[in-house]
């Protein structure tokens, strides 16, 4: 897990805006989902192309948080990174970003039969949690998945963003969840990039503009918080 804390100009900026250091110190369990990004084995196991080391270290602050929305009425979405499909309705990425060797790793190693497509065995999946695939790095995005139809058709309109990596699907998914209406909070201990200093660069720019961004404990603090508030309604 990255040593993160957020620089005291950045929330001085963000409250001078916003009229509070986190604009979502209060969300609706009811009405909140954590959307868990990409923990597959692809990115999560020793060994695998995608590999993110630190994402090993977030996997007990992902299962509390998720616990904790359980246990208040919240809703868990398990979102997995697929290839299949996408080699010509993505072939940039494929044929000039990657080289042909990595292209074909990704390829096979991400399909939904391979090893490599299934979350990290550490993780709990409880009943009433969803697993769903997404084919872009963003799962919002037009064609990626249907997260956007579920999350509206369950009544959600705030969503938590925990997994990896920070700066790639969780940073691309949470931009596109804030631009599509959903309040949008990443959680900085519950995320993981491929160094400390992408990890951070990614959380203040978002933090800064788009939403926000908060520890487990401070996200289920503000779970709390919203949850008294719909009872004093």
């Amino acid at each position: 897990m990255h040593d993160f804390t957020m620089p005291q100009d950045v929330i001085d900026r963000v409250t001078a805006r916003a009229g509070r250091a986190h604009p979502f110190d209060a969300m609706d369990p009811a009405r909140t989902a954590l959307v868990v990004v990409d923990m597959q084995n692809y990115f999560v196991k020793p060994g695998y192309q995608g590999e993110v080391p630190a994402a090993r270290g977030i996997v007990d602050n992902i299962n509390t948080l998720a616990a904790a929305l359980r246990a208040r009425g919240g809703h868990v979405i398990w979102i997995k990174n697929s290839t299949n499909g996408t080699a010509e309705s993505w072939s940039h990425l494929h044929q000039h970003l990657l080289s042909p060797e990595r292209a074909a790793r990704r390829y096979e190693t991400m399909d939904e039969a391979h090893e490599g497509h299934a979350v990290w065995h550490l993780l709990t999946i409880a009943p009433g949690d969803v697993e769903m695939v997404k084919k872009r790095f963003s799962a919002f995005i037009q064609g990626s998945s249907g997260i956007e139809t579920h999350l509206r058709a369950r009544g959600i309109d705030t969503i938590m963003v925990a997994g990896t990596a920070t700066n790639v699907c969780c940073e691309s998914t949470a931009r596109d969840a804030m631009m599509l209406n959903f309040k949008t909070v990443m959680i900085s201990d519950a995320t993981a990039s491929f160094t400390a200093e992408e990890h951070a660069a990614c959380l203040i720019g978002f933090y800064s503009i788009f939403g926000d961004v908060q520890t487990v404990a401070e996200a289920i603090a503000s779970l709390d918080r919203g949850q008294m508030q719909v009872a004093a309604e």
